[in-house]
């Protein structure tokens, strides 16, 4: 075992959570849940697993996070963060047995790629893999971003390297749960690009550099896609996706990703900001209050975020 403890936010997970912390067991015993409340058996499987639980009332992601950084009980030199429906693979446990003791002092954080399944189909393409998270931080050198969208741990202080095996993001719900959680994502997505124009929060995010970290470039790209036209901009993007980056290769469950996730998902916020600019214009002050009145958010403050 490792100087690791992992933080692992649910609400409920029961489909999931076992899997996650069995994963889990091969690096670390150290397992620190910060749940909302679920109403399944998320919390009961997990004890049964060794993981110390909490509860603590949802607000946002980042919000939730901090908690558990600042309320874990347990005091490792390393943390990782992980997503209820994520797994490592053995590869990369073996990997952070072997290695994470050996990691330079000047290095504060480790990235590990992201492997989607979606239906149990592995998308290789359409740009979905290798996707480069940091996961892995020194104790007190990582906090995680209050952002509306694509939270990111950031650091304080200190370089990155990476890993080379793979976390495994595989979610088991059905596809009328999945189009109901990214049509709930379509409203932070929504807030998220009208903050790029409108600049609602003044929140510290990342610099955003095409040349940078995985988070950099993620950033850079979004604030170029938010310049573009309503309604162009999915097209676009879908068709870079699925012809420039072949995400054809990935066959009929591939097509259904690459439609849902790159193109009906982008379309359906475009026409969300549509209904806003329709309802009340396009003064800044005029949007916070619709958001306010309409969906009960404080756009000043990504904290106000849904549970999703």
């Amino acid at each position: 075992m490792v100087d690791l403890s992992v933080i692992i936010l649910t609400h409920n997970e029961s489909k999931h959570i076992g899997r996650c912390i069995q994963s889990l067991l091969q690096v670390t015993d150290q397992i620190f849940i910060v749940d909302s409340f679920s109403t399944d058996d998320t919390v009961a499987i997990a004890e049964s697993l060794g993981a110390v639980v909490v509860q603590n009332p949802w607000v946002s992601y980042a919000f939730q996070f901090n908690f558990g950084i600042r309320n874990s009980p347990f005091q490792t030199k390393w943390l990782m963060r992980m997503d209820a429906d994520e797994y490592i693979t053995p590869e990369l446990a073996a990997e952070l047995n072997a290695s994470l003791t050996q990691v330079p002092e000047t290095v504060s954080g480790l990235y590990v790629k992201r492997r989607v399944i979606f239906m149990e189909k592995w998308i290789k393409r359409g740009g979905y893999y290798p996707i480069w998270l940091l996961r892995v931080w020194r104790r007190g050198l990582g906090i995680c971003e209050e952002l509306w969208m694509d939270e990111h741990i950031k650091l304080s202080s200190g370089t990155t390297a990476q890993l080379q095996h793979d976390i495994v993001d595989h979610n088991l719900n059905n596809l009328t749960w999945w189009t109901q959680k990214h049509n709930n994502y379509a409203i932070r997505e929504v807030i998220d690009l009208l903050n790029i124009k409108y600049n609602f929060d003044s929140k510290e995010t990342v610099e955003p550099s095409f040349w940078g970290s995985q988070e950099q470039r993620t950033r850079f790209l979004k604030i170029k896609y938010a310049g573009m036209p309503l309604f162009t901009r999915p097209f676009i993007y879908f068709t870079f996706r699925y012809f420039v980056k072949l995400g054809f290769l990935d066959g009929t469950k591939g097509l259904m990703w690459h439609v849902l996730q790159g193109f009906w998902y982008r379309f359906l916020v475009d026409a969300k900001i549509f209904e806003v600019y329709h309802r009340v214009g396009k003064d800044k002050e005029a949007i916070i209050s619709h958001f306010r009145t309409e969906y009960g958010k404080d756009l000043r403050s990504p904290n106000q975020s849904v549970r999703i």
